[in-house]
């Protein structure tokens, strides 16, 4: 994304919370609906910063990245507290998710796999291969009756 396309989107500019309080949010979201969070920061990833968060959940790892998007440099806090402002909503969306769909539908793409790999990284024929290994636990939550 271009340096001027990440002031379009939100969470541009419009707080004053350091980066860390929007993780130490995110964290008590994952805690809320019963996870352990085992990783979280602000770090650089295949060239570039993110901020991150890594959990257990209902048997499986999550990892729940967000990319700090191209930026001027004098404006680096600024689109550092943007990323993880995203990651938080994220993660707070979801996290309602998971009350009704469960913790593997509602986080699909960020759950690791045996490899290390996301779910959501993966190829046709890479998620296809993986498929069965995937189904092996309910897909969403069993309601008592």
């Amino acid at each position: 994304m271009a340096e001027q396309d990440c002031r379009r989107l939100p969470y541009w500019d419009t707080g004053q919370s350091a980066p860390d309080e929007w993780l130490r949010k995110a964290k008590e979201q994952i805690e809320k609906v019963g996870g352990e969070v085992t990783e979280s920061g602000i770090i650089m990833q295949y060239n570039r910063t993110v901020v991150m968060i890594g959990f257990a959940l209902e048997g499986d790892n999550f990892r729940v990245v967000w990319p700090v998007l191209a930026h001027d440099p004098k404006e680096n806090q600024t689109a550092v507290r943007q990323a993880a402002t995203m990651l938080f909503h994220d993660v707070k969306a979801r996290c309602v998710a998971v009350m009704v769909k469960g913790a593997r539908l509602a986080f699909h793409a960020e759950l690791i796999l045996p490899d290390g790999r996301s779910a959501g990284s993966l190829s046709d024929g890479d998620l296809v291969k993986c498929l069965p290994e995937m189904l092996q636990q309910p897909l969403a939550i069993e309601h008592d009756e």
